[in-house]
């Protein structure tokens, strides 16, 4: 039986990663340099620790950069003045406003920081649909560690096999199915170049999800 609904934040709800993505690659034009997305998707719904843009500037060019922090600054400006000109996701006020009408809890599991997350959800004003958020500033470790899906499991008392999470990339992908939990896959501009297979379905936008017939499929597992 159906009993949650578990949403990721960044690149589900707001497209986050793309001008994050587009302000670093820029950055390496300026050097005549390619910032490679197969490197960049490693850090996609994880934490940025495993792969740092500047010190892969510096490795192709050869030498360090002057000014490092004055430069991240000025990428990190760039990426907010593209994202906040960009509104919520399609079909995020729906899905929400479906699972309240379905009487399902609504959780959100986020490899970013509280004041991240909750900043935008009180910006775009839904951050009343959410029954328990969960992010790295709760548990220490980010996706592909399950720790932020099991942690909003054990909130709502429920199982593994009682909830879905929607989720846009690999690595939040990987945390939802070692979580044990049915994974919907829906990709942004840019993690729709990315391998998303391991995830249960993979649909094109939110607005394709009909809650209805993902409560039907788990109704008529749990018989």
């Amino acid at each position: 039986m159906l009993k949650a609904v578990i949403f990721d934040f960044d690149g589900l709800i707001v497209e986050s990663e793309g001008p994050l993505y587009r302000a670093w690659a820029d950055l390496f034009v300026q050097y005549n340099q390619e910032l490679a997305l197969e490197k960049w998707a490693k850090i996609i719904g994880t934490v940025d620790d495993h792969f740092d843009p500047l010190t892969e500037l510096e490795n192709l060019l050869g030498k360090p950069l002057p000014q490092r922090e004055d430069l991240r600054q000025q990428v990190e400006a760039n990426s907010l003045q593209e994202l906040y000109s960009r509104g919520i996701q399609p079909g995020v006020v729906t899905t929400l406003e479906h699972a309240k009408e379905l009487g399902l809890k609504i959780g959100l599991a986020s490899s970013s920081n509280r004041d991240w997350v909750e900043s935008h959800l009180k910006r775009l004003e839904i951050i009343h649909y959410f029954d328990c958020i969960r992010t790295f500033s709760d548990v220490g470790s980010a996706k592909p560690d399950p720790q932020l899906y099991l942690s909003v499991l054990d909130y709502f008392s429920i199982l593994p096999q009682e909830a879905i999470a929607l989720e846009d990339s690999p690595n939040g992908i990987q945390a939802a199915r070692q979580a044990g939990i049915f994974c919907i896959a829906v990709p942004n501009s840019l993690t729709l170049h990315l391998d998303l297979t391991q995830a249960n379905l993979c649909l094109n936008s939110l607005i394709e999800l009909n809650l209805t017939q993902i409560q039907r499929l788990f109704d008529g597992k749990s018989q």
